[in-house]
């Protein structure tokens, strides 16, 4: 399968059933801290009706969520998000969305069940969140890319600064990206399963 471009990936499309033309489902996570836009990307990017489980934040919160960054945030997943998208008519994504508060993360078990990779989404003000996430990832064996959401105040690092700040391995895809934007989104989708295939290649005996 080609995935060299996403200019063949449809629009939105107005009904929600599954094409009948789909023959393969892929489970996609993304994942990061509290109010890095996991539900906006999820949001964003889906072809339906995003399904979200956001709560009003209260005053419980404090002392507990680390909120720094996303003080006009009023709302936060507290189970999941849930989206889909359809790479070309055979092949589409599930997406699911992770809650990002610490005291919700018993439940990323479950959503990384049959997942086949994750975006991870990272806000520069903010690296430290990103340490656990990735830990976690890289301790289930999902492979990930890393997506730096466009914050306005957010400090710009150099790729390979980042890299060695996450301590990732050389061939962790890490691309800049506006989870506001479907087309944005949709190129980090791509980005992910490019590396999928790269990686499904390498490991596929000659």
């Amino acid at each position: 399968m080609d995935f060299k471009g996403s200019d063949t990936i449809p629009g939105p499309r107005t009904e929600d059933h599954l094409p009948h033309t789909a023959e393969t489902a892929v489970k996609i996570v993304i994942v990061g801290g509290f109010g890095v836009g996991k539900t906006t990307m999820v949001g964003s990017v889906s072809e339906i009706r995003p399904l979200t489980t956001e709560e009003t934040m209260t005053q419980a919160g404090i002392g507990v969520d680390d909120n720094y960054g996303s003080d006009t945030k009023t709302a936060t997943t507290v189970a999941m998000d849930f989206g889909r998208i359809s790479i070309t008519d055979r092949l589409v994504l599930y997406l699911f969305g992770t809650p990002g508060q610490e005291r919700f993360w018993f439940l990323w078990n479950g959503l990384f069940e049959g997942a086949l990779g994750a975006v991870v989404l990272l806000d520069t003000r903010r690296l430290e969140v990103s340490f656990d996430v990735i830990g976690r990832l890289e301790e289930k064996g999902v492979p990930f890319v890393i997506a730096v959401n466009s914050f306005p105040d957010a400090p710009q690092y150099p790729v390979e600064e980042l890299r060695q700040a996450l301590d990732l391995a050389p061939d962790v895809p890490i691309v800049a990206c506006d989870a506001r934007r479907r087309a944005s989104s949709r190129d980090v989708l791509m980005t992910l399963l490019r590396f999928l295939h790269a990686l499904a290649t390498t490991k596929t005996p000659a």
